[in-house]
């Protein structure tokens, strides 16, 4: 079951509303302000179709399956701290270091450096532990063995 899936022609129509921050053939980004007005009209009881079309979209562009996850997006953005905010471009993972100054780069690679040096005693520790407990180990063994040929 494929996407619906927006014609040129309908990505024009939608990035001339002001409301649209972004359209591509699969995708639909909302702006801040229209998030911000859809929630208190939705929650006086207008259906999403009216809203849209009170604002410039057509919602028969939207389709049924678009128009109902907005409305589940839109009650959870009400319900964040951050309310409206799109926070994607903000928490998307570790940036390139193309974006990084060379001070930012540096204190990124003396961080990387403390993070290995810390691993390595922390291998190197257990290590010691192993050989310590293995040591033991034979230990009680040798230990064991000579008790039993002492009896005889």
């Amino acid at each position: 079951m494929g996407r619906n899936k927006f014609s040129e022609e309908q990505q024009i129509q939608l990035r001339s509303n002001p409301f649209i921050e972004k359209v591509s053939e699969t995708t639909i980004s909302y702006t801040k302000e229209f998030k911000e007005r859809f929630h208190p009209e939705y929650q006086t009881g207008k259906g999403p179709s009216a809203i849209l079309s009170d604002m410039g979209i057509d919602p028969t562009l939207l389709g049924e399956k678009r128009r109902s996850s907005l409305v589940q997006r839109i009650k959870e953005y009400a319900s964040r701290i951050d309310g409206y905010q799109d926070l994607r471009g903000k928490n998307s993972g570790r940036p390139s270091t193309k974006e990084l100054t060379d001070v930012d780069r540096i204190k990124r690679l003396e961080h990387q450096i403390r993070y290995l040096k810390q691993e390595n005693e922390f291998l190197k520790k257990t290590e010691f532990l192993d050989r310590q407990a293995e040591w033991q180990e034979n230990q009680k063994q040798r230990q064991k063995k000579n008790s039993d040929t002492s009896k005889k």
